[in-house]
């Protein structure tokens, strides 16, 4: 597998704990949106330590953007994501992943889960190919929307989001389950694509099936 040093051109806080990584892009490098890469950093004790992150900007772009979420009471990479600075080095490895685009659908994620889709959806906006896709986002408050105003200009309606911690106005309230993904029409659409947190992913596999949504219309990553 290929590896590549890449330098730090910005970094930049997309929610309280969620960072931005602007990046130098290798030449002749490729990716699909929807996938990810290994990720270490380029310092002492640290280059061994590798963790997938997904590519969130568009494959032509002259530059790798990256979408992180960190955990700062853990003393790991996404911790010490929190001390880089521009100039810095990441090591990255060939792109890979299980979600690419197949056609209309309806988009599931749980918190960090949704940055698969951020590379997706500009894609199709890009493209004037939105149409009826729609994007259901499950988070804790809505401090923790990552790039809801880039989402809701993209998608508008089409753009749901579901608060368990929170019950503020505008907000859906409670746990994705079978009553809420049926409000929503998931099982109309051709496609469900289905990132997030493992034990979200195994409940909502469940609900969808027992929505008879087919198991190979489920297009999935675990987070």
């Amino acid at each position: 597998m290929a590896q590549h040093i890449i330098k730090i051109q910005s970094v930049d806080h997309v929610t309280h704990d969620v960072l931005r990584f602007k990046t130098e892009k290798p030449d002749n490098f490729n990716f699909t949106p929807g996938q990810a890469t290994r990720v270490a950093i380029n310092k002492d004790g640290w280059e061994k330590k590798k963790r997938p992150f997904t590519f969130t900007n568009l494959p032509n772009e002259d530059h790798l953007e990256f979408t992180i979420k960190t955990y700062p009471p853990h003393q790991g990479v996404t911790n010490q994501l929190l001390t880089l600075k521009p100039g810095d080095e990441l090591i990255i490895g060939d792109a890979w992943g299980t979600i690419n685009y197949k056609g209309e659908g309806a988009f599931i994620a749980g918190g960090a889960g949704v940055t698969p889709f951020i590379s997706i959806f500009r894609y199709l906006h890009s493209k004037n190919e939105i149409r009826n896709c729609k994007l259901i986002f499950a988070n804790k408050t809505a401090e923790d929307i990552i790039n809801q105003d880039e989402f809701k200009e993209m998608l508008g309606e089409k753009f749901v989001n579901i608060l368990s911690n929170d019950q503020t106005e505008g907000f859906q309230h409670g746990l994705i389950n079978e009553e809420f993904l049926n409000k929503q029409g998931v099982s109309n659409y051709k496609y469900i694509y289905l990132c997030g947190p493992e034990p979200m992913m195994k409940s909502i596999e469940e609900q969808l099936r027992n929505l008879n949504v087919k198991e190979d219309a489920i297009i999935k990553e675990v987070f």
